[in-house]
């Protein structure tokens, strides 16, 4: 069944899905990677890298400043080595959460239903834990939990009863089998918990983050909206340039939503502790809910926890993981994550390379068109120019079946409004700044070119500056052109959309333009205008491309022994 995507419902898309024919082969959505000893090295980053991976993340929940240093000094090390595409390094703070102790001799403890132990916040027992009292880092545990209340540990596997809150800890009751292990997280549900939103560790993390030239933060345990200023405070003028993505994994912070989505600049949903916080079966409705609210802004949103954990230990995933990945995808997440399938698993790179097939079968499934539409409608008018701009050129891409859209940036703000409106071919984001080339990987569709060639000194004859920028913009085009048609994302001929701003600096984007994909010898655009002129006919209608499921055939075949070539990567 054929269907012009152009007048479709999302219905009708979806009813001419196909599962004999390829989808397209280029990946949107954005894989992160949580970095780990298994892989550390410079070696296991690039092989990473090379599967998929687009966002390193180092977890300071674990480790230490020495360790995640080496792994940072690796990554940026791997880029030289592996020079296809830059990668973005995010810290991931520990934020304020309570933990146990350590035990005796690093043992885990067994417990049975019934079992009475005595939660303490002496620090003296910090890292001597034991069947009859385990440290828990929270000075007032006593004074917010009351008797009958729960607490989990380990994200809610673990689950304990209030039976008396005492001066220095409670003592509780255990409501479930199983073995708790040091450092294990702690949730306390329904209690209103006053830690700040910055520790003295996070603090320390940070500093050291801003010193090691990190693009993100994934700030934990966000309940307000001055959490975020908090954090950007701290990060000071030195980490102006670092984008703060928020995590929302408690019930404030899930009430506080709007008010963080103003000052934030991205969003992951951290279904872990979020599960734990409220009832599991509500968790897909705030997923859905941060989703759609993070699609109308136009902010980048992230879905993590779980979502390959069986791959951590074995090669293949569950149907359920494939279905959540693929969902998550369908929702509009603009990056997904992987956790201890990537940090401590045993198959990081088939983790990888999975998660790259299930994106990119998913995104083929996705109707763009309505979807457009849809985005459109929910965005409150008047926009700026520059999202006016934006939008009119995924709308031009739909009509003139373009194969790219070509976004020439400083601060990638254009490159995030284009993500925003979700075109179904690839965003070419052509920018100076190396951290702009990082940043952009948190938004779906978008490919960073990092542009080398030093800007010209602007004449100070005004008609002569508008031409060497007119011309600086030209050889951006050029190279975005020439670098997508040798990596197979264009092919000669190709219509390109592309955005700019008529004149040099910041919030100038105004001006579209369509393009043929041709360039001579010397690396000039040819025919550069051709479809701009009136009368020029269009490229022929798209029509539907529907999705495949070959690629994950050998994957969740039963005997499949050997590793697949990749599958198509976001470069």
């Amino acid at each position: 069944m054929v269907v012009d995507p152009r007048n479709t419902s999302r219905l009708e898309w979806l009813s001419a899905l196909d599962i004999e024919q390829e989808p397209s082969h280029v990946r949107k959505s954005s894989i992160i990677c949580t970095l780990g000893p298994k892989t550390q090295s410079v070696e296991m980053i690039t092989e990473l890298r090379k599967v998929g991976m687009n966002v390193a993340r180092m977890n300071f929940s674990h480790g230490s400043h020495e360790f995640h240093g080496k792994t940072i000094a690796n990554v940026r090390e791997s880029e030289e080595v592996y020079k296809a595409r830059p990668v973005a390094i995010a810290l991931d703070t520990k934020g304020p959460e309570i933990r146990t102790g350590n035990t005796e001799d690093g043992k885990d403890l067994p417990f049975k239903i019934g079992h009475e132990i005595l939660f303490t916040t002496d620090a003296q027992y910090a890292k001597s834990g034991t069947l009859e009292r385990m440290y828990i880092d929270y000075a007032n545990l006593s004074k917010v939990v009351a008797p009958g209340r729960t607490i989990y540990m380990d994200d809610g596997i673990m689950a304990f009863e209030v039976l008396e809150c005492l001066e220095d800890g409670v003592r509780v009751v255990a409501r479930t089998n199983g073995a708790l292990a040091s450092h294990k997280g702690v949730n306390l549900p329904g209690s209103d918990v006053d830690l700040p939103a910055l520790s003295d560790k996070d603090k320390a993390d940070l500093t050291f983050g801003v010193e090691q030239g990190v693009d993100i933060i994934f700030a934990s345990f966000i309940r307000t909206a001055q959490d975020v200023r908090d954090i950007r405070e701290h990060l000071g003028a030195r980490g102006k340039h670092i984008k703060i993505v928020v995590k929302i994994e408690s019930t404030q912070g899930v009430a506080n939503f709007d008010e963080i989505l103003v000052e934030t600049d991205g969003v992951m949903i951290a279904r872990g502790d979020l599960g734990i916080e409220i009832p599991a079966a509500q968790v897909f409705i705030v997923q859905k809910m941060i989703i759609a609210k993070c699609n109308i802004a136009g902010k980048p949103v992230i879905c993590a926890t779980q979502m390959l954990e069986s791959m951590t230990y074995n090669p293949r995933p569950t149907r359920a993981e494939v279905s959540d990945v693929s969902n998550a995808v369908l929702d509009g997440a603009d990056c997904v994550m992987l956790s201890g399938e990537t940090a401590k698993g045993d198959y990081p790179l088939h983790a990888v390379q999975m998660m790259s097939d299930i994106s990119l079968l998913a995104e083929s499934a996705i109707a763009y068109p309505p979807l457009f539409n849809e985005i459109r409608a929910a965005t409150v008018y008047p926009v700026d120019t520059t999202e006016a701009t934006c939008s009119s050129a995924v709308n031009a891409a739909l009509e003139q079946n373009a194969k790219a859209i070509i976004c020439i940036t400083t601060t990638g703000t254009s490159a995030r409004l284009l993500s925003k409106y979700r075109p179904s071919i690839p965003i070419l984001v052509v920018t100076r700044d190396y951290h702009t080339a990082r940043h952009v990987h948190l938004s779906r569709g978008c490919y960073p070119f990092h542009y080398q060639k030093p800007a010209p000194t602007r004449s100070s004859d005004e008609h002569e500056a508008r031409d060497q920028w007119q011309n600086d913009v030209d050889e951006r085009i050029q190279f975005a052109i020439a670098n997508a048609l040798d990596s197979g994302l264009l092919k000669k001929d190709d219509v390109v959309i592309s955005i700019q701003g008529w004149r040099g600096g910041v919030g100038n984007t105004n001006t579209m333009r369509i393009l043929r994909a041709n360039v001579d010898t010397k690396g000039k655009l040819m025919g550069s205008n051709a479809n701009s002129r009136a009368g020029t006919p269009a490229p022929s209608s798209p029509v539907l491309r529907p999705v495949s499921f070959k690629a994950l055939k050998h994957h969740l075949s039963p005997n499949s022994k050997k590793t697949p070539e990749p599958a198509a990567k976001k470069l």
